[in-house]
């Protein structure tokens, strides 16, 4: 059976579902939205960014508030590779993982807020269960003050423009790792996979915005690692990043929105931009060799170029959206070298997705193009991935959705000592989620 033949029954079989549900006037309870400037780990949370000023909830006092997302992949894949054998110790390094198909672990956040004042939140996240970190993980902690927290009425209106964020935090670099997958958190998310550079990480620092109506602007410092550490001081600078944009809803069927980002640090000992998911990749084993396991090679079918020094990336997003139709853009180039070289390089990431929801946003279908080119440390000619997604997904209830995706996903130009060389996985993902 084709994946398009798959692809075209599981999305007849979505409909049906989804027929049905409305037919029997299904209306799920949610939990009320009790804390200030809280984004909800359902489906209420879809296309929510940064925090915004006109927060409607009014502050009552101190609120604690507990949240979970879990989630649960079968995956259908099979992967294949032209590269020559290397036999080290008499194991060929470039024999691809023998898989078949199955079920993946379940993963699981835990998520807890805290409204402490009017304006002020404190939020936690930890992994309960991750492909990389079987235990339980703390992912990050952070301060969100809105509003002043001495009533002084100087204080009060600088406050009316201004959003702190301190701690260790998700850097607010680019607008994908807010519709990206977190481990267990994959409601926002219309497809499986994230990106192939999957700029995602935790550093401690801060964050000053400025928000004026529609718009704003970000600056901020952090340690430019996902860990707080003093030792070896020659090899660490702070990292910087900014970003601005605007946000506008243009009329009940338009909504735009446009944003730029930056982020730079010119020494770190283990940079973490492209790499600080502590989660891993949802396609288990692709492209790894037979002595792979789950934590060591946890980022499978991703790309992480390598840098360490000279970190300079920018990425700007556009999204549109119009009535079911949303359209968003990832349009990104990085920099950089590691410790061992003189000279940086360069690599750039596209990616552009269309989804369009129907039956009052409870069924969707989608497709995303995703394309990386550059050169990786140890090779002298530039090489490129790309990949396909299409998919779609049913909300069974705003806190379930079922997703459904067909990946297909090619490495060209790789050396034939790379295990890499010729490469290509392709298959179906088929993904349950929770969030609540």
């Amino acid at each position: 059976m084709t994946i398009t033949t798959m692809m075209r029954r599981g999305a007849v079989a979505l409909t049906v579902l989804a027929t049905v549900a409305n037919a029997q006037g299904s209306t799920p309870e949610l939990r009320p939205i009790d804390m200030q400037r809280l984004r909800p780990a359902d489906s209420r949370g879809l296309n929510m960014f940064e925090s915004v000023k006109n927060d409607t909830i009014p502050f009552r006092g101190f609120v604690l508030r507990f949240g979970g997302a879990f989630l649960q992949s079968y995956q259908a894949v099979t992967h294949e590779n032209k590269a020559a054998p290397r036999l080290v110790n008499n194991v060929d390094q470039n024999k691809l993982f023998t898989f078949g198909n199955g079920f993946n672990n379940s993963v699981a956040n835990l998520y807890l807020d805290a409204q402490l004042a009017d304006g002020i939140r404190v939020a936690m996240t930890t992994y309960l269960s991750a492909r990389h970190h079987s235990e339980t993980w703390v992912k990050d902690g952070y301060l969100l003050v809105d509003k002043s927290p001495i009533d002084n009425k100087i204080a009060n209106k600088i406050m009316e423009k201004l959003t702190v964020r301190f701690g260790q935090f998700e850097v607010n670099y680019g607008d994908m790792h807010f519709r990206r997958t977190d481990n267990g958190q994959a409601m926002y998310n219309p497809f499986v996979g994230n990106l192939i550079m999957d700029a995602m990480t935790t550093e401690i620092g801060g964050e000053l915005y400025f928000k004026h109506k529609d718009m704003f602007v970000m600056g901020g410092v952090t340690n430019g690692e996902s860990k707080g550490l003093v030792t070896v001081p020659t090899r660490r600078t702070a990292a910087y990043l900014a970003k601005g944009g605007f946000d506008t809803k243009l009329n009940d069927d338009w909504r735009v929105r446009l944003t730029g980002s930056m982020y730079t640090i010119s020494k770190a000992n283990n940079n973490v931009l492209f790499s600080g998911d502590r989660a891993g990749s949802r396609y288990y084993y692709v492209m790894e060799n037979t002595t792979a396991t789950d934590v060591a090679q946890a980022w499978s079918g991703q790309l992480n170029p390598g840098f360490g020094r000279n970190v300079k990336a920018f990425v700007i997003n556009p999204f549109v959206k119009f009535r079911g139709l949303e359209v968003f853009a990832n349009i990104e180039t990085a920099d950089g070298r590691s410790w061992a070289e003189a000279t940086d390089r360069s690599w750039k990431q596209n990616a552009y997705e269309a989804v369009y929801r129907v039956h009052d946003n409870k069924l969707y279908f989608g497709g995303r193009y995703n394309a990386v080119e550059g050169r990786l440390a140890n090779m002298t000619n530039d090489v490129d991935i790309n990949r396909v997604q299409v998919g779609g997904g049913w909300y069974i209830t705003p806190n379930i959705l079922l997703k459904l995706e067909a990946v297909d996903q090619k490495y060209n130009k790789f050396p034939t000592t790379d295990i890499r060389n010729g490469g290509r996985f392709k298959g179906i993902m088929v993904e349950g989620a929770v969030g609540f």
